[in-house]
């Protein structure tokens, strides 16, 4: 079994393919970052993260212009499914501070556990209950600047994919699949997450450009607060992440299947 499957994460190490998107990256990322219509929908936190969703104008292949999406962490994927417009998430000095949408312990989760999550679960209603709304395959991050390993490095809870993954499908299994794209899973959401906290390692994951890291669906993770001595360029700790959906949704989500 490979590392990915075992730890539910795995960073690959500097490639050339790679650094050569990163660079494409980080010139059509500084136009979306100062264009005033994205930055306003975009810009939280009290101005400490660009979120940026849908900001790099790539292709469903992941190219940038005339620069493929290709190296070893590319590879390594395979078949991918179509990608969508890769997110440019940056975070500046001072991260984090309140979201505009965020309570006082909402905000205590965000900077004491790093906004731990698995992506694609979002709350719904006036009670927040919470469904699967993106079945991601994987995600993966690529990189963009410079900066260094206390500047608010992405964090994965170790194997925590196992524990999550066993959790939705001891969920969606007592359901008939009908159900499944509205079904409040925030009772073992929260029973896993917890879990996690207690019995998996925390681990920081700083990289550099050229770098590439690829997480589980349903590896728990988060971003950490940006250190005290902490050194990034004006442009901020920018890293790309692409997050492509499965073409059969919930069904492989749910599964066992590594991507």
């Amino acid at each position: 079994m490979s590392v990915f499957e075992t730890r539910g994460w795995v960073k690959f190490p500097y490639d050339p393919d790679i650094y050569a998107w990163s660079r494409a990256a980080y010139q059509t990322g500084l136009v979306a970052v100062e264009d005033p219509a994205i930055r306003e929908t975009w810009l939280d936190c009290e101005g400490t993260w660009f979120i940026g969703v849908d900001a790099l104008p790539n292709d469903a292949l992941g190219r940038l212009g005339d620069v493929p999406l290709a190296g070893a962490a590319v590879d390594y994927l395979g078949d991918m499914p179509p990608l969508h417009k890769a997110q440019l998430s940056v975070t500046y000095p001072g991260y984090p501070r309140p979201r505009k949408t965020e309570g006082e312990a909402a905000f205590r989760y965000r900077a004491k556990r790093d906004a731990a999550h698995v992506d694609g679960i979002l709350p719904h209603g006036p009670d927040r209950v919470r469904q699967v709304s993106d079945p991601h395959a994987f995600v993966l991050g690529l990189p963009v600047t410079e900066a260094s390993e206390d500047a608010s490095p992405l964090v994965v809870w170790d194997r925590s994919h196992e524990i999550m993954g066993r959790a939705f499908r001891d969920t969606f299994l007592q359901h008939d699949p009908g159900e499944w794209s509205t079904l409040d899973i925030t009772e073992a959401y929260q029973a896993a997450r917890k879990h996690c906290f207690e019995h998996c390692d925390r681990i920081t994951l700083p990289a550099r450009p050229g770098e590439a890291i690829l997480m589980h669906r349903h590896c728990l993770h988060g971003v950490a607060p940006w250190g005290d001595s902490a050194v990034a360029p004006p442009e901020g700790r920018m890293i790309a992440y692409f997050r492509p959906e499965f073409q059969n949704g919930i069904m492989d989500w749910v599964s066992e299947k590594p991507f």
